[in-house]
Parts: C-alpha cells; sequence; structure tokens
C-alpha cells in the first residue's frame, strides 16, 4: 500500500488553550495510538490533504521533529460542523507482526452483460473493511461485473483473498444490476418480435392446409 508522510512537530501541552491556539496558527492537534504510550503532535492542516480528501487508502509516515518517526493508519478525524476545517486526528501505529483493521475502496472492473441490456449498476459498498497485517494492505479490492446480469448480484464472498480478511457478512452485496425502464423496453420488443414472426409462421401453415384440401 502506498504511504504519505505526515512531518509534525511534537506537543509540549494538551491543554484546550493550548490546542486553540494550534488549530487558530492552521495546524491540527492529532494522538498517536497503538504503541507503549500516546503520542501527541500537531501538523499543518495542509499537510493532510492527499490523505484525507481522496477515495484512495493510505498508510502514513510520522515524522516529527524530534528524529522519530512512525508508521501508522488513520483511525479517526473529526471536522468542525460548519467550516468543515479538520479539528482533530487519531492515528494508530503499525507493527509487522500486528494485525490492523482499515477500510479499503472498491474498484470495478469488467463490462456487466446486464449493463449493456439497459440495466442500472448499484454500488452497496465503496469501501469494505478488511482486517490484514499491515505489509498485505492492498491499494484497493477489485470487483469482477463482467458476470453479473440483470437482478445479478455480487456477495462479498465471490471477493475472498488469503492475504486479507472481510470484517461484514457473508451476505454483504459489493454492487447489483437492477432491472430499468429502458431493459424493460428492450425485453418487450423482443417478445413484440418473437410474436409476429409467430404469426407468419401460423399464416404460412394455413396455406400448407387449404393447399392439401384442394
Amino acid at each position: 500500500m502506498k504511504s504519505i508522510t505526515i512531518n509534525g512537530s511534537k506537543r509540549e501541552s494538551v491543554g484546550k488553550k493550548a490546542t486553540q491556539a494550534l488549530r487558530n496558527a492552521g495546524a491540527v492537534p492529532c494522538v498517536l495510538y497503538g504503541g507503549d504510550q500516546p503520542v501527541h503532535f500537531s501538523a499543518p492542516e495542509l499537510a493532510f490533504s492527499k490523505l484525507v480528501y481522496t477515495p484512495n487508502a493510505h498508510t502514513v509516515v510520522i515524522a516529527l521533529d524530534d528524529n522519530t518517526s512512525f508508521s501508522a493508519v488513520l483511525q479517526d478525524i473529526q471536522f468542525h460542523p460548519v467550516t468543515d476545517k479538520i479539528l482533530h486526528i487519531d492515528f494508530y501505529q503499525l507493527f509487522e507482526d500486528k494485525m490492523v483493521t482499515m477500510d479499503i475502496p472498491v474498484v470495478i472492473v469488467g463490462n456487466s452483460p446486464g449493463v449493456r441490456n439497459g440495466g442500472n449498476l448499484l454500488r452497496n459498498k465503496r469501501k469494505l473493511r478488511i482486517k490484514a497485517l499491515p505489509a498485505k494492505l492492498p491499494d484497493f479490492i477489485e470487483a469482477d461485473i463482467s458476470k453479473l446480469k440483470i437482478g445479478s448480484k455480487l456477495y462479498i464472498t465471490e471477493l475472498f483473498s488469503e492475504d486479507f480478511t472481510f470484517l461484514h457478512p457473508d451476505n454483504t452485496v459489493v454492487c447489483l444490476v437492477r432491472r430499468s425502464r429502458a431493459s424493460i423496453s428492450v425485453e418487450d420488443e423482443d417478445e413484440d418480435a418473437e410474436g409476429e414472426e409467430g404469426t407468419e409462421e401460423t399464416g404460412a401453415d394455413s396455406a400448407v392446409e387449404e393447399t392439401s384440401a384442394e
């Protein structure tokens, strides 16, 4: 999985006044959990743009001004309810031998015959939560829809991988193809065409019977 480096500074004080002063200066107060003790630090809000405002999943290298660094993943983030400014971020430290939980984006691949016939592709899950060792975390999870007909569903069990474990029930639907008005119209036209062919065949049979009667 791709990694983003965040350059930050350790926080000497974690009180409300100090925290507000950081925000007023354009910095975001953060906490790193998972180690022997929490690590409090801050970084400019712009430093988190590639991590927060993207559909992609990344691990993080937190590089602090005391020459220490930590591998981590974003665990929780708080936004201001009005301005949407980042108020606080929690990170979880990664260790090579410890499993970690993370939300991974789903990438659709293949062409669905149901969609080609006028159906609508509905995506129930744009991200899936998995558990894996840090080295096994994927950048994304592929969902192949090449076999989905109208009315078909792609279940999470069809995305099985030995590298990670899904933290969802087996009956979780990742995406499906739903019937649309366009697909119904196509089916109606096909049925009408079959009916017309049947009428012509019936007329031909009648002509044969009349000829035989003569």
